[in-house]
């Protein structure tokens, strides 16, 4: 059976629920096929944070689509509460990086220049606090003995990923978007007469255009329509403790308190492929850790531990491909898929229905050797904090990005 549609989405986690809440909205036709449960998914670990502090450092272009990401959340998550009917547990009060002893304080101090160096039109939005500084802002903090202090992030904060996620997909089903689960994309061929067909098990589908957002599962279908995008996993680990009273007043790099009270902790970052053990020597480490940042922790009660596999470029970076092969096939990738849902949702679902991303950028990006067009956002003012504004007026943001074709059989 074959079914029509403006885009085939393939793959509903965070990145495509997001990108195609954003198409559904600008009143195109949608599918949105997903796996099985059990498939590797980043989602399940995430630790929640909208995080910009320290975010692309050494690459500028990724600094600063995280500080635009972050600064259409408050709207985008409005428009997503309004839509759902969901409680993101959204909170923008800044975020914290702790520092143990003074050689890290001055480490940290050190990166935190040449990373907020990087941006020199931009008003900061990093603090460095010492340990008396980081007590005086936040009075009612208990800190351990070898917390030196810590960088304050003002424009951090963090959401309920759970939530996120299933917000997402209710505002692109409420948006007249279809979403069909236990559908595992099979394979992805040119249409006669254009377009696309996907195939999901003996089920077919045919679209315009396809956009490939499983994660890892990227690596089999991507070279499908001529993108050969390298992506490797790697292992996250987290603990999560019962129910506590109010400890942290806003989260931090490696330890934050839920909306529901629970504390998580992490996170690992493991190069051992596809394995998602989760280890008593990572827990040790972990909570190790926490204990010396929040002393309060020790009387808590662990519930839960577990491991995801992050989605990883192989630089760290997002990309955004269009096939040069096969124009119409779309890829996007990264690993701050809640960070950049605002984005994914808004400027790249839009730029995506515009007819790709604009040819006119400027070379200021190094090349990336990706196979196909690459975009990282370059730093151009938004026009707006507002995750629907038109594609027009964003004229000036995504003329900032780097659209290039490789040849991929140069690839890595």
């Amino acid at each position: 059976m074959t079914q029509d549609y403006d885009y085939i989405v393939a793959g509903a986690g965070m990145v495509g629920s997001a990108i195609a809440m954003g198409l559904a909205g600008r009143g195109r036709r949608v599918l949105m096929l997903d796996g099985a449960d059990t498939d590797f998914r980043a989602a399940k670990a995430n630790f929640g944070l909208v995080w910009v502090q320290g975010k692309g450092y050494g690459n500028v272009h990724y600094q600063r689509l995280s500080h635009e990401a972050a600064t259409l959340w408050p709207a985008f998550a409005a428009e997503l509460q309004r839509e759902s009917g969901i409680d993101l547990q959204y909170e923008s009060r800044g975020g914290l990086h702790f520092c143990l002893g003074e050689a890290e304080w001055e480490d940290r101090a050190r990166r935190m220049r040449a990373w907020e160096g990087n941006t020199p039109e931009r008003p900061s939005c990093v603090e460095m606090l010492d340990r008396g500084a980081l007590l005086r802002r936040f009075p009612g903090l208990r800190l351990g003995d070898d917390v030196s202090g810590g960088s304050f992030g003002a424009t951090d904060g963090h959401v309920n990923p759970l939530r996120l996620l299933a917000a997402l997909q209710s505002a692109y089903q409420g948006r007249g978007g279809r979403l069909v689960s236990q559908h595992r994309v099979d394979a992805i061929a040119p249409a006669p007469g254009g377009g696309f067909t996907v195939s999901a098990g003996k089920d077919r589908y045919r679209a315009g255009r396809v956009i490939v957002t499983a994660g890892l599962g990227s690596n089999d279908l991507n070279p499908m329509v001529g993108l050969d995008i390298r992506l490797r996993p790697q292992r996250g680990q987290v603990l999560v403790t019962e129910r506590l009273a109010p400890m942290l007043p806003v989260p931090a790099s490696g330890v934050r308190q839920t909306g529901d009270g629970t504390v998580l902790v992490g996170l690992t970052q493991e190069e051992v492929g596809y394995d998602i053990t989760t280890t008593a020597v990572a827990a040790t480490r972990m909570a190790r850790k926490a204990l010396c940042v929040l002393p309060d922790l020790a009387g808590a009660r662990l519930v839960r531990q577990w491991s995801c596999l992050r989605v990883m470029t192989q630089d760290g970076c997002p990309v955004y491909a269009e096939s040069a092969t096969q124009p119409g096939a779309w890829t996007a990738l990264c690993h701050s898929g809640v960070t950049l849902a605002s984005f994914h949702a808004g400027p790249l679902a839009q730029a995506i229905d515009g007819g790709g991303l604009p040819l006119s950028f400027s070379d200021r990006l190094p090349r990336r050797r990706a196979g196909a067009a690459i975009a990282a956002a370059a730093g151009a003012q938004h026009p707006s904090s507002t995750a629907t504004a038109d594609l027009a007026a964003w004229s000036s943001f995504l003329d900032a990005f780097n659209h290039e074709r490789f040849d991929v059989s140069q690839a890595a």
